[in-house]
């Protein structure tokens, strides 16, 4: 659970984006805050001393707290193709392989790659939390590990689980190297070469790199920034031969839509009424803006054909190489496989992800994180619409995640864009390689990860000036 200052300052932090705590409103005093909320002075404190750092509110001397101005400009969302569903190849893999490899470069600026800044994560506490899983060790721990992952990490993730809302049982949990390896080993599972996969489009790259690798055909239904059409999943499943979906339903990258509660529900009720597989990559789910992680699609299944997968890459770090997928009953039959080909996890960072998870210090950065993250990417945006002005620019309004989901003019070509990004030392992701097409050519994504520093305000300007002078040349040709 929050800390108590933390709820606040997360009800706060709604009603000032939605406009009920106007700009330039004064605030209740400290002393009168804590005691409409009937909380300690001290809870009253932290509370305002959390918003005023997230830049929300600031402090007139000797006459109080102050709702602070929020650039309010304001921009279309990106709109979305509609298309025939198909069963095709990924086409683009070396291009996807490029694009991942540079994403991951260190030494050039961070706007490609979905990944935190080294600042949130708590690595005191890893630290920590590493230590004493080492310290009470037991002596087959040094031994080769279980490949379906330690018991003890699975019965607190098990329980982790159960405190947010749904409930997994550790005998159904095997543990990864990360969240790209657990899909991999579920798609080679359930399916063979040749076999097509339902994936909604735009898509997470990695995603289709992957299957592109693993040598399945695609059947892309369209999305958008409300999600997925169900309708249209509905038709693939029914007639397209696909057996197996790959979906992300709570904040989708690179589009950051949750689906509803019914959505998800739907969409469990059609896995069992045509038998075709979720693969349900709920990586997100822990990255979002509210005090309660959404439910996955996995909480609605009855008939056992969802599959949950995940991992702490992108709520903890990306380098702690620790994920899971966990399958249903009806899918027992296949443990020896699965057991076969799982890679086994370095045991000492299980350990230390289960005491992390026990001590409660990652629920207490889950806390700290998320109205971070939600202050952190509308500064994004903001600079964002700053930057591209007198551009006919759409951007997307991400429901939680860090991924931004930037729509530039027909004449932009966001290829072209990131050659010329990756020779002035930045790193973005193109449009392309999210689907198939050319949908998305004058499309780009951008990672809200990383504290918007001046060396990022910098970079983004400099992209901005490169679409306006892409103009100016289209305009005179």
């Amino acid at each position: 659970m929050a800390f108590q200052y933390q709820t606040l300052a997360h009800q706060l932090t709604q009603k000032i984006y939605n406009g009920e705590l106007a700009v330039g409103q004064r605030l209740s005093s400290l002393r009168q805050f804590a005691e409409q909320q009937k909380v300690s002075l001290n809870t009253a404190k932290n509370c305002y001393e959390l918003l005023e750092a997230q830049g929300l509110i600031y402090v007139k001397n000797k006459m109080g707290y102050y709702v602070k101005p929020q650039q309010d400009q304001q921009v279309q969302l990106p709109t979305h193709h509609d298309f025939k569903s198909k069963a095709r190849e990924v086409s683009n893999l070396e291009l996807q392989i490029e694009i991942q490899e540079a994403s991951i470069n260190n030494k050039l600026i961070h706007l490609g790659s979905i990944q935190l800044s080294p600042n949130l994560v708590p690595a005191e506490a890893l630290r920590r939390s590493i230590q004493r899983a080492l310290k009470h060790s037991k002596p087959e721990d040094f031994l080769y590990s279980d490949r379906q992952g330690h018991q003890h990490l699975r019965e607190a993730l098990s329980h982790h689980w159960a405190e947010d809302g749904f409930y997994i049982a550790k005998e159904d949990i095997y543990i990864s190297n990360g969240c790209m390896p657990a899909l991999s080993v579920m798609v080679q599972s359930l399916t063979q070469i040749g076999d097509s996969i339902i994936v909604p489009t735009p898509n997470f790259n990695g995603q289709l790199q992957l299957l592109a690798v693993l040598k399945r055909k695609i059947v892309e239904i369209p999305a958008n920034t409300d999600g997925f059409d169900l309708e249209r999943l509905e038709q693939a499943m029914q007639n397209s031969g696909a057996k197996v979906c790959l979906l992300t339903a709570n904040y989708q990258n690179p589009l950051g839509f949750c689906l509803s509660n019914a959505e998800k529900e739907k969409v469990a009720q059609l896995a069992a009424k045509y038998q075709c597989y979720v693969i349900e990559d709920d990586i997100y789910a822990e990255c979002t803006y509210s005090l309660n992680r959404p439910l996955p699609i996995k909480y609605w299944d009855q008939q056992g054909y969802i599959i949950y997968c995940g991992s702490i890459s992108k709520s903890l770090s990306t380098s702690y190489r620790v994920g899971w997928f966990c399958i249903p009953q009806r899918l027992h039959f296949l443990r020896a496989q699965l057991m076969t080909q799982n890679v086994a996890v370095n045991t000492p960072l299980q350990l230390g992800l289960a005491d992390l998870i026990y001590s409660r210090a990652y629920r207490e950065h889950l806390n700290i994180l998320r109205p971070i993250l939600m202050a952190q990417v509308e500064q994004y945006r903001q600079f964002i619409i700053q930057a591209f002005h007198s551009v006919e620019l759409r951007l997307n309004q991400p429901q939680g995640g860090y991924a931004l989901w930037l729509q530039l003019p027909e004449q932009i070509d966001g290829l072209e864009m990131y050659r010329y990004a990756q020779r002035q030392g930045i790193n973005i992701v193109p449009g392309e390689v999210f689907g198939e097409d050319n949908r998305y050519k004058n499309c780009i994504r951008l990672n809200a990860g990383h504290e918007l520093s001046d060396e990022i305000r910098d970079a983004i300007e400099l992209l901005a000036d490169w679409v306006r002078g892409e103009l100016v040349t289209e305009n005179v040709a």
